[in-house]
């Protein structure tokens, strides 16, 4: 960012299966997220799209630039940019980047769960490796299984602490009332004894696949919520490519451009919604983002430090375990959360006081990641 930047509104629709068309989904929350920065559509300059390209139902719409030009009857720049996973916070990124715009609208609207398993579950696998990897049964639980396992052989681990990690997501979401398991909590031992999807990752530990949509308008006119710091790297599709499959590089090094970028260290985030796309995706982000040193980050969620009502929550919003991981519009619910969190409206899940909250989005296995930072002025 080559000037301040400021979040003016947010945006969200429910995290469901309901089967309203994509654009459905991000023209709700697109409005939502105009509402609340008090903007009409013709006070917007330019906007950013994130989606895949819905094509595991029937859909097949790729011109979504043109048609969102028609649902918004606007005719400025419509840039659409597709990260997978991490679409939500690279639309962000963008827009923060551009120049010579006043305000700007990023959304995203996904409906991913629209037919049979086997099909949605094709569609996610192209946000990884197809050949090589994929051909030898490396899908994302697989792959992010032999990443845990190469942890706990490195450092030790417990799978008690991923449960734990699930059990605070879904004790997040269950107040929350924008997320799938709101008002249904979740019980340990249930999360403890669930099926074993790729030993030693359970059911429970992985994210829930769901349709929604979420919105921002950014802006260079001051608000109450600034915007900091903002990292984006990318790294090897291939995880056996990397020089460590334990951690990923790409979020240590977006974190630490967001963290340069804002001038503050770990210790400043008083609130932060990281990206569990697994539990072990959770725990290992928490050492990749400093929040614990490498090998700590069980430690770190058996302090409860980062429960609701620690020193800092992580989280809050259930995470995509437990409010759902709609693909692309993740990134832009996870700004919704925090901006949400800085202004004191988070209700049963509201933090103490927070001044400055973080975003952590990823796209595939660590294959692209941004970092964002947010402050309360």
């Amino acid at each position: 960012m080559k000037q301040n930047m400021y979040i003016k509104g947010v945006g969200m629709t429910k995290f469901d299966y309901s089967q309203k068309y994509w654009w459905q989904f991000a023209y709700e929350a697109a409005v939502d997220a105009l509402k609340d920065a008090k903007l009409g559509i013709s006070q917007i300059d330019a906007i950013v799209f994130t989606g895949m390209s819905s094509a595991a139902g029937g859909e097949h719409q790729t011109h979504k630039v043109s048609f969102l030009s028609g649902l918004f009857k606007t005719n400025v720049p419509i840039i659409e940019v597709p990260s997978v996973c991490g679409g939500g916070g690279v639309a962000l990124w963008t827009a923060l980047h551009l120049e010579g715009f006043k305000n700007i609208l990023v959304l995203a609207g996904e409906k991913l769960v629209d037919n049979k398993s086997e099909i949605v579950v094709d569609y996610i696998l192209s946000a990884a490796e197809r050949v090589m990897e994929q051909t030898e049964g490396m899908l994302f639980p697989v792959q992010n299984a032999l990443i845990w396992q190469q942890y706990v052989k490195k450092y030790g681990g417990s799978m008690d602490d991923l449960s734990l990690i699930a059990f605070k997501n879904h004790t997040n979401a269950a107040l929350n009332p924008n997320a799938y398991f709101y008002n249904r909590p979740m019980d340990l031992e249930k999360v403890k004894n669930s099926p074993v999807v790729s030993s030693p990752l359970r059911l429970m530990d992985c994210s829930l696949s769901i349709n929604g949509g979420a919105a921002a308008v950014v802006s260079i006119e001051p608000s109450d919520i600034e915007v900091i710091g903002s990292g984006f790297v990318t790294d090897y599709i291939l995880t056996f490519e990397r020089d460590d499959i334990t951690h990923f590089k790409a979020t240590k090094l977006a974190a630490k451009a967001a963290y340069t970028q804002a001038g503050i260290t770990p210790k400043d985030v008083n609130v932060a919604e990281v990206h569990d796309a697994f539990t072990s995706v959770e725990l290992i982000s928490y050492e990749d983002l400093g929040f614990a040193e490498e090998g700590k980050g069980g430690e770190l969620i058996r302090s409860g430090k980062i429960n609701l009502k620690g020193e800092m929550p992580v989280n809050t919003s259930g995470g995509l375990k437990a409010k759902g991981h709609p693909i692309s519009a993740t990134g832009l619910a996870q700004v919704f959360e925090i901006v949400n969190q800085l202004r004191g409206k988070c209700g049963e899940r509201q933090v103490s006081n927070p001044k400055i909250g973080l975003t952590h989005n990823i796209g595939g296995a660590g294959g692209s990641v941004t970092v964002h930072i947010f402050k309360k002025i």
